[in-house]
């Protein structure tokens, strides 16, 4: 059998690695835990901290990390708890903080680029690629009121299993999402990689029950793909068509819906007013929905999030 290597450590069953990689070129390091089960079976990567101020999915894969045993286990848990380490020690929120660029949107990455794009290649390279299936955690930003819900890539090659996956996260509602360039599960997914996306979590705050809550899904994915024992479990949820708004001015902005709350089209989101209190935008619903996350906090950038709402769809 072909020797499978991960960040320069071979998988040998029973192994548990604690370790960092280096990202060439720069001064980064990237905590990563490797958990060798004594049984064959599948490769599954976990990711948090894509973006560094989402965390919930930190603190839960940090804790997976220390649970799960190789006795118990079928192939490898490999976990990367917190992939923007430097952003989370300068606390940028979504950004990589040598360079200012949102990780989440240049997967696959390049080799000879800046801090973020030469991270997100690693991360692809490495972890991405030697994976058979891959779960990613995020959360609502410091500024983001959220619902909980999960994605995952239509017309991709691996659909079929990622919707699976979707089936087993306890959430509400998922988006069955077009994108197919910048993210690092819809790049994983575009390579034959069955990948899913978790949110959970809202404004830069983590509690124990929604900790417990992603680890769980965690684990009844865990379970469906074969890499623990049991029987998983099933969620039925609804089908989001996703929109997204962004700010057209910078100034205050003045939320009318929180997260989770429907509107009929024609409904008052939100205001964009100047430092004056004077009106410079109002944003209309253009047609029924749910608010899925929005920007709550007092300022608003231009270009950068302000709503994101669902339309319930047949997937």
């Amino acid at each position: 059998m072909e020797k499978k290597l991960i960040a320069g450590h071979e998988l040998k069953p029973g192994k548990n690695i604690t370790d960092h990689v280096h990202v060439e070129g720069t001064e980064l390091h990237v905590p990563h835990v490797l958990i060798c089960g004594k049984n064959e079976g599948p490769t599954v990567l976990i990711t948090a901290g894509i973006h560094n101020a989402e965390y919930v999915g930190i603190q839960a894969a940090i804790e997976l990390s220390n649970e799960f045993e190789p006795d118990d286990i079928n192939g490898n848990i490999i976990i990367v708890p917190l992939a923007n380490r430097s952003g989370f020690e300068n606390r940028t929120m979504s950004t990589v903080y040598e360079d200012g660029k949102n990780l989440n949107r240049v997967f696959p990455g390049n080799a000879d680029g800046s801090e973020a794009d030469r991270l997100a290649h690693m991360l692809f390279e490495i972890f991405i690629k030697n994976a058979d299936a891959y779960i990613d955690l995020h959360s609502g930003d410091g500024y983001e009121n959220l619902i909980p819900y999960a994605y995952y890539l239509g017309e991709s090659p691996v659909a079929e299993t990622s919707k699976k996956m979707i089936d087993c996260v306890n959430t509400e509602y998922y988006v069955r999402s077009c994108c197919r360039t910048g993210g690092a599960y819809n790049i994983a997914s575009v390579h034959g990689i069955p990948s899913v996306l978790i949110e959970r979590g809202e404004l830069g705050l983590y509690s124990r029950a929604e900790i417990e809550a992603d680890k769980a899904d965690v684990r009844n994915i865990l379970t469906f793909l074969g890499v623990l024992p049991g029987k998983y479990h099933t969620y039925p949820k609804q089908a989001l068509c996703e929109h997204s708004d962004d700010a057209p001015f910078t100034g205050c902005w003045y939320p009318e819906k929180k997260a989770g709350e429907h509107f009929k089209k024609g409904e008052k989101l939100g205001e964009i007013r100047d430092y004056f209190g004077r009106s410079l935008f109002t944003e209309f619903a253009p047609e029924d929905g749910i608010m899925i996350h929005q920007c709550s906090s007092l300022n608003i950038i231009q270009n950068g999030p302000m709503v994101t709402y669902g339309v319930p769809i047949e997937d």
